[in-house]
Formats: C-alpha cells, structure tokens, sequence
C-alpha cells in the first residue's frame, strides 16, 4: 500500500474523530451555554468562510451543524474519498464526464482543448497558462440532505438529467470555463477526493497541484500563488 493511500486513511480517521468530537461538543454546549455553542459554531463557519458568504446569515446553516444531517452528509464524503487515486506527482484519473449537452467525455479532452468571483478570476489571470474546467459533482447542500435555510433548491442527483439540470445553475454564474458533470456512479469526485469541493492542476497527465478538501481547506489563493509559479 502507497504512502499516499495510507495518508488518505489516516487524515480521514482524523477527520473523522474531530467530527464525532464537534458533535459531542456542541450537544453538550447547545443544553449548558448556548452562547458558548454558538461561538464555536462561528469559529468553524469562518474556516468554513460562511461568515464571509453575503447570501447566508447565521441563522440560515449555524443551526445545521452538530445536526444528523450534518454528521451523515460529512461521514458520506469522507467515505468516499477514501477511493481518490489522485496524487501530486502520480497520473491524473482520467475519469469519464459528461458535458452540458449531454455528451459523455473525458476530462482529458478538456483539459487538452480549453467560491465563484475568486474561480472566474484566476481563470482571467491565468488563461495565457492553463486550461480551466469545472466539474460538477455530487451536491454537497442538497434541500432533502444536509440543507441551508436561503439556498438554492436543489435535491440529490437521481438521474444523470438532475445532475444536468442543477448544472445549469452553475453555469448561470457564468463560471469563464467549460462546465462538465461527474456520471451517477460519482467516479471522478471518488478518484478525485473531491467532495465536497477542490481544486487540482494537472499538467501532461500527471497531478502537479493538490489542493485542501474544502469547505475548510479550499483556497483559491494557494492555487493563485502555484500558477503564479509557473507562469
């Protein structure tokens, strides 16, 4: 077994036992200080960067956390990131994809051929040096799973035409880039690690940029700061 899988294994276990370690926390803290509870809850929305979102209050995903919703949804994508194959340096999945008009691809082909406002930016900054695609994948805040109050109705993906159809609301934020959908069976977001968001270079079939599994490690600057690199 790799070096890399055996990391994968143990982050998640890590991940793991901070999460049943939060829920615990926060019930006990909800019944003796709720203000207490509410403060941790911010700490984790502002790693989160919620507290940054302009389109959530507080009251609209605070109460969400430490829920069942909250524990099943988070368990779900640990689980299946324990199937990535993606590694810096190793090949990247050349998993299938399909494209908005229904099409089934490979992000090779895109890849060879071609929080949002930050996204569109390095995609205008760094065009000259990079191809930019969006995969969509399993919805993360599905209004019949882990939801927020003021969010986008979207329910899970049933079909491969659900996943189109809540694609275009991606595409209505006008992302710069080609947009693709993950198949049902979620292939690349499992090979990817890449539930519930990340973000990746790839570079001659090979991963060259790994980024942190998001909510908490997505960050667009540390991408930044890799293209500034090698541009």
């Amino acid at each position: 077994m790799s070096s890399n899988r055996l990391m994968v294994y143990f982050t998640t276990a890590c991940i793991c036992c901070f999460m049943v370690g939060v829920n615990i926390i926060l019930g006990i803290m909800l019944y003796v200080s709720p203000r207490l509870a509410k403060k941790l809850i911010l700490k984790l929305g502002e790693r989160a960067t919620m507290t940054q979102n302009p389109s959530f209050k507080f009251e609209d995903w605070g109460p969400t956390f430490g829920t069942f919703m909250f524990f099943k949804t988070a368990s779900h994508h640990m689980w299946l990131s324990l199937g990535q194959e993606a590694f810096v340096g190793g090949e990247a999945p050349d998993t299938d994809v399909v494209s908005m008009e229904g099409t089934k691809s490979r992000i090779s082909r895109f890849v060879k051929d071609n929080r949002m406002l930050e996204f569109k930016q390095l995609v205008k900054d760094f065009s000259d040096v990079a191809d930019f695609l969006v995969i969509y994948i399993e919805e993360a805040h599905s209004t019949d799973g882990w939801s927020f109050e003021n969010n986008i109705d979207i329910k899970k993906h049933k079909s491969l035409e659900d996943r189109l159809s809540a694609a275009q609301i991606l595409l209505q934020k006008e992302p710069l880039c080609t947009v693709v959908v993950d198949e049902m069976d979620n292939t690349a977001a499992i090979k990817y690690g890449a539930l519930p968001e990340r973000l990746y270079v790839l570079q001659a079939g090979k991963v060259v940029y790994k980024g942190g599994r998001g909510p908490w490690d997505y960050n667009p600057m540390e991408l930044r700061a890799f293209l500034e690199k090698i541009k």
